[in-house]
């Protein structure tokens, strides 16, 4: 039987490392060639990484990228074919996938859908293509996709399929979120299905800014069937054989295919030869079995956090972190992310407690630190708190201060934590607000908000509680008081966050009515929520934009984060009802 071995090399490359990213491909591709591949695939933009924004405005850039993907195509002489994502310049830019082979870049096919919504801007640098591509490989006809191609049922798979293709390649850098696994493999297997197709669907993995890849490549045969999975949230080489003759023999039987080439729908295809038979599987070593099994949506989601922290810590140039550790569950899981992600020697919790700080959380924090094996400083605030509130005594008066008095404590905290970071070479502060504080506001601007990387900012305050009972299933890290206490910003006697906020089993949803899913009043209510409620959500929502966008940024893991995700005006009437 007659196979054709593709390698799919999920790679976790950085964006502007040019030089690092080809050493990457370099190495993959040579452990693809010991494996006996036909082809290697890497994921969209490998050679500059994604999404490289307004570096792609720079001809500087551009002009590295060339540079680097013909050094990549001369040191890959003697490997498979290889089909890497790059930019192409040709009096406009594309994002493209090169095909390289005996040192040279043989063919290029141009990205045809651009995607603009969501975290992608696409249209703002790319022109789009407008001709599939076929290329030869092994003998066996291979048509080159990138990413967003896929998603449409009429495109570039159905065009070169009628044009004879038997496998499609697809690349992709597509982020991740919540559930997002089982929906792209769903589209996937129906596009295969539908065009009686093998795919091989090849994704980036790693943290970039606010984005996390997920990896999770995939082959499909001709029927829509998972033949070969690749791992969630870490780098991998998955490595198939994909079954020709029973494809063509498929494909023989599709009527389908056959009236569509003879009539006008479909756009001609670019054909490329490359190389010739394919192999045999008698000739090449067997393939060790791989598991099928699809990630668990609340532990990839966990390794979402820690891969997106990790990466955008070490990226970025910083070698370890700080936690204001409050006893609370939000502080608690941050700190737990932190050191799955860096390890214990690279981060610090601090304690910042205050003359309301009660007993049991300051304990519930000395516990912590000792479960997860940090460095732990306690630094009691009852001196500064006080001698602020004597210097705003005047214009504060000896009445209660409200919000503005407990913010002081807050705010104190953040200036020492910060000036503990700016001490610290290569130092960062993580903050812990999640996003049912960020979406009410229910956080303090210059205070807890203040830091380098908001780990859980996209993440609701119920789904804060589920991670962390996921978090003490793989090992108990986290203080069961922390968990089950009713939680409380504790900046006065006796304060809870149900004084300020609805239940967050009631809000959350609301929040997700609206921030999401973009609905009105009315259809929220409509949805059974208390019509008042709904409102004030709506009114906190609406009132703290100002705040959001002073944020640092933090992991996505929902359909739609605040920040890139989410634009809004700062100065605006409208009122959502």
């Amino acid at each position: 039987m007659q196979s054709l071995r593709v390698a799919l090399a999920q790679i976790n490359t950085t964006v502007g490392d040019m030089d690092g990213n080809r050493e990457r491909i370099l190495e993959a591709a040579r452990r693809a060639a010991a494996q006996g591949a036909d082809l290697v695939a890497f994921p969209e933009l490998a050679i500059t990484g994604y999404p490289p924004e307004d570096q792609l405005l720079r001809a500087s850039f551009i002009e590295e990228a060339r540079v680097c993907l013909e050094r990549l195509a001369g040191e890959a002489r003697g490997l498979p074919p290889l089909i890497v994502g790059c930019v192409e310049f040709d009096r406009h830019l594309f994002n493209a996938a090169a095909v390289l082979h005996d040192g040279a870049v043989v063919a290029i096919y141009r990205k045809q859908h651009l995607p603009n919504y969501g975290v992608f801007d696409e249209d703002r640098y790319f022109t789009a293509g407008d001709t599939p591509l076929v290329v030869t490989i092994a003998g066996v006809e291979v048509g080159i996709t990138v990413c967003e191609d896929a998603w449409y049922p009429a495109g570039p798979i159905s065009d070169e399929a009628v044009a004879g293709a038997r496998v499609i390649v697809n690349i992709n850098s597509s982020p991740f979120y919540a559930a997002k696994t089982r929906d792209r493999e769903r589209m996937l297997a129906t596009r295969a299905a539908d065009n009686t197709v093998a795919l091989v669907y090849v994704n980036q993995v790693g943290g970039q800014d606010e984005l996390v890849f997920d990896g999770n490549s995939l082959v499909f045969d001709a029927t829509g069937q998972v033949i070969a999975r690749g791992a969630s949230m870490a780098e991998d080489l998955v490595v198939a054989d994909i079954p020709v003759e029973a494809i063509m023999q498929r494909q023989l039987h599709d009527s389908r295919l056959r009236r569509m080439r003879e009539g006008e729908y479909f756009t001609p295809a670019d054909e490329v030869f490359v190389t010739g038979t394919p192999g045999s599987d008698v000739t090449r070593p067997p393939l060790p079995a791989g598991s099928l099994e699809a990630p668990d949506t609340l532990s990839e989601t966990y390794r979402a956090l820690v891969v997106g922290t990790r990466d955008y810590v070490r990226k970025s140039g910083f070698e370890r972190v700080f936690v204001a550790l409050s006893g609370g569950i939000d502080s608690a899981i941050v700190g737990a992310i932190a050191v799955d992600a860096l390890g214990a020697e690279h981060v610090t919790g601090v304690s910042l407690p205050s003359r309301y700080s009660s007993q049991g959380s300051i304990d519930d924090t000395v516990d912590l630190a000792a479960r997860l094996g940090i460095r732990m400083i306690s630094m009691p605030i009852e001196g500064i708190h006080a001698a602020a509130l004597g210097t705003l005594a005047d214009e504060f008066g000896s009445e209660d201060a409200g919000t503005a008095g407990e913010n002081v404590q807050s705010r104190i905290r953040g200036l020492l934590v910060m000036a503990l970071s700016n001490h610290t070479p290569r130092s960062m502060v993580l903050t812990t607000g999640n996003k049912s504080e960020y979406a009410c506001g229910y956080a303090t601007l210059y205070g807890d908000m203040v830091g380098g990387f908001a780990v859980i900012k996209d993440v609701p305050k119920t789904l804060v509680w589920a991670l962390s009972r996921y978090r003490n299933t793989v090992s108990e890290v986290i203080p069961i008081a922390s968990i089950e206490k009713p939680p409380s910003a504790e900046l006065r006697p006796g304060q809870l966050d149900v004084d300020s906020l609805p239940p967050y089993e009631v809000l959350d949803p609301i929040i997700e009515a609206y921030v999401e899913d973009d609905l009105s009043l009315e259809a929220i209510v409509a949805l059974g929520h208390d019509e008042a409620i709904a409102k004030r959500v709506i009114d906190m929502v609406n009132r703290n934009e100002y705040k959001r966008r002073q944020s640092p940024p933090g992991v996505k893991i929902t359909p739609r984060a605040f920040g890139r995700d989410r634009r809004l005006p700062l100065a605006t009437k409208y009122r959502g009802y």
